[in-house]
């Protein structure tokens, strides 16, 4: 098989060789954004490899990185994996407690961390992991620590030996496939979480697979803002440099709208939020809008749909049509595509399903957003979306190698050089996470159809069963009504209920400019969401949103909430999902109100 031939470490050795002086990776520092070329790249990495084979790191001891986006973040990790160690990433959001499992369970060596909470988790939890021996801290900034066990990123590579480069040579060169590149640990919506471990195989037939399906150049510019400790990103990161393109990457996920206008990138992988906010955010413009600038934008979107269609029909616009598409493109599709920076030809999306009608809105616009769907266990993809023949309410077609089937309960079954060799130190969780014919079990519900799309209906374990026996899918609902400009986010409950009910957090920036709008005056947001005008509003629109959904998914009552769902406070996990129970419980009064007579 063609992975077999491939190694990351090696063909990002080759890339470096081959690359020079051109810029490899960005960050933003000193109000600008900074240039680091192959060449400087490459350098760091050796130094740090150096650095770890002097403190003795053995062929797959485990190194963690527990820190936000930053170049160091995929130098440490490449770093690790040329010595042939296994990258143990932990979210930069995690509690004490949910390091410390990571740690322990892990028998991780050394602990790469950037910032002062991670810092002083790290510190905090070094006496209660016995095999943690040292905490490097990433960055430029030399750390001023009386504790033995803390190092400075600087001090780090200044203790590099180059005796030790005949090492570094030989575990590169006896590189092997089998060798387990990483371990990522699923953050989980309930209990501890699982050590999914990844091979070097894994992660090749990823490489080999997008190879066959996407076409991105040395010329490419990707920016890298969701986390690296997710798959996603992680492995999106590794295709970007292996191809030779440029990775930006972005520390503040709060400054990506600034980061979208300097960078101007080709590239970019987000989850559905990010699409959701931007659809929202332009909506909400236009209904504020002049009468004839509704009708144009509605005019050139349906334009570039006209446009889309045909393409994904494989025909040819007609001349009047590309004559109108001209005009709309120059009038309104070109300004909306410059709030993206102007140059994006591919937008990977993944980690939840996205809203037909978003797809469908962005592929209008002319940006070539690839909804996908994949898990940690299969070191991300399993399908995605074709260049322009997809159908918006699939989750795409297939990759080249995977094999899928349809089990009970309609359940997604995977199986494929790029699924996980099992959970580690869990070996009756990886038995049970397999069927009796070697497929990974998603626990998510779907089915296949005769052109070999994919699609999702929701995943198995969230199935919400009311009292009268009917079977809802809280992700549809929620997709269908989160996508409205005046809702933040939303939680649907229905388990065991009589009817489907809501929690919503508004989106507060339009509900406060709306109440302005309205004269309505209130002294807190408490008081703002009891405002009859303003509950009168949202009954309207969820109502008008919900239309095509049968009576039995619709919310039929709903409880606006002052503050939004965080990971801080347990409600969401680190890609964002709901973890329902915390939210039902911390939520149990608010909930038993929506169902009293």
């Amino acid at each position: 098989m063609a992975e077999l031939d491939f190694h990351i470490v090696k063909k990002l050795r080759e890339r470096i060789s081959q690359a020079g002086t051109g810029t490899a990776l960005k960050y933003y520092a000193d109000a600008q954004w900074q240039d680091i070329s192959w060449q400087a790249f490459g350098k760091e990495v050796d130094l740090v490899s150096l650095a770890l084979l002097k403190l003795g790191i053995a062929t797959q001891d485990k190194v963690g990185i527990f820190a936000s986006n930053m170049p160091e973040w995929t130098i440490a990790d490449l770093a690790t994996l040329q010595v042939r160690a296994v990258t143990v990433p932990i979210y930069p959001t995690n509690t004490l407690e949910q390091t410390r499992f990571i740690v322990n369970n892990a028998d991780m060596r050394v602990l790469f961390v950037a910032g002062e909470k991670q810092l002083s988790i790290a510190t905090e939890l070094f006496n209660q992991c016995e095999t943690l021996e040292l905490i490097v801290v990433m960055g430029t900034c030399d750390v001023q620590s009386a504790l033995p066990y803390v190092m400075s990123w600087r001090s780090f590579i200044a203790n590099a030996n180059h005796d030790h480069s005949e090492e570094l040579t030989k575990r590169i060169n006896e590189a092997n496939v089998d060798d387990l590149f990483t371990l990522i640990y699923t953050s989980g919506t309930t209990g501890q979480p699982k050590g999914v471990m990844l091979t070097h195989a894994n992660l090749a037939a990823q490489m080999s697979s997008h190879d066959q399906r996407l076409n991105v150049t040395q010329a490419d510019v990707s920016l890298c803002f969701l986390p690296l400790s997710h798959v996603f990103e992680r492995a999106w990161s590794f295709y970007v440099l292996y191809k030779g393109a440029t990775n930006c990457y972005l520390h503040d996920v709060k400054m990506v709208r600034e980061a979208l206008q300097q960078v101007r990138p080709t590239l970019m992988c987000a989850v559905p939020r990010f699409y959701e906010k931007i659809f929202a955010a332009v909506h909400e413009k236009v209904a504020s809008a002049s009468v004839m600038k509704k009708i144009l934008f509605t005019w050139a979107v349906n334009m570039g749909a006209k446009r889309a269609q045909c393409r994904a029909e494989s025909k040819s616009p007609s001349a009047i049509l590309n004559l109108s598409y001209h005009w709309a493109d120059k009038l309104v599709l070109k300004k909306l595509r410059d709030l993206l920076g102007g140059r994006l030809t591919l937008m990977p999306c993944g980690g939840a399903k996205l809203d037909p009608t978003i797809g469908r809105f962005f592929h209008s616009l002319g940006i070539n957003v690839k909804v996908g769907y994949g898990m940690t266990e299969t070191t991300a993809t399993v399908s995605c979306w074709e260049d322009f023949t997809f159908d918006p309410n699939s989750i795409g077609q297939l990759m080249p190698g995977v094999e899928v089937r349809i089990g009970d309960e309609n359940e997604i079954l995977v199986k494929g050089p790029m699924v996980m060799k099992g959970y580690y130190k869990l070996e009756r969780e990886t038995e049970q996470a397999f069927d009796a014919e070697g497929y990974l079990k998603t626990g998510d519900a779907g089915y296949l159809d005769e052109h070999g799309h994919l699609f999702i209906t929701d995943r198995i374990k969230e199935l919400m069963k009311t009292s009268g026996g009917k079977y809802i899918a809280p992700q549809v609902i929620e997709g269908t009504i989160g996508k409205d400009h005046f809702i933040e986010q939303i939680a649907v409950i229905a388990d065991t209920r009589k009817f489907v009910s809501a929690l919503i957090v508004p989106c507060y920036d339009t509900l406060e400019s709306y109440a302005r709008q309205l004269n309505i005056k209130y002294h807190d947001r408490l008081e703002l969401l009891k405002d009859s005008q303003i509950v009168e509003m949202f009954e309207k629109r969820i109502n008008e949103l919900q239309q095509e959904l049968p009576s039995f998914e619709q919310v039929k009552r709903f409880k606006l909430l002052p503050k939004a769902f965080s990971m801080d406070d347990g409600e969401l996990t680190p890609t964002l999902k709901l973890r329902r129970k915390i939210i039902h419980t911390k939520y149990e009064d608010e909930i038993e109100e929506m169902y009293r007579e």
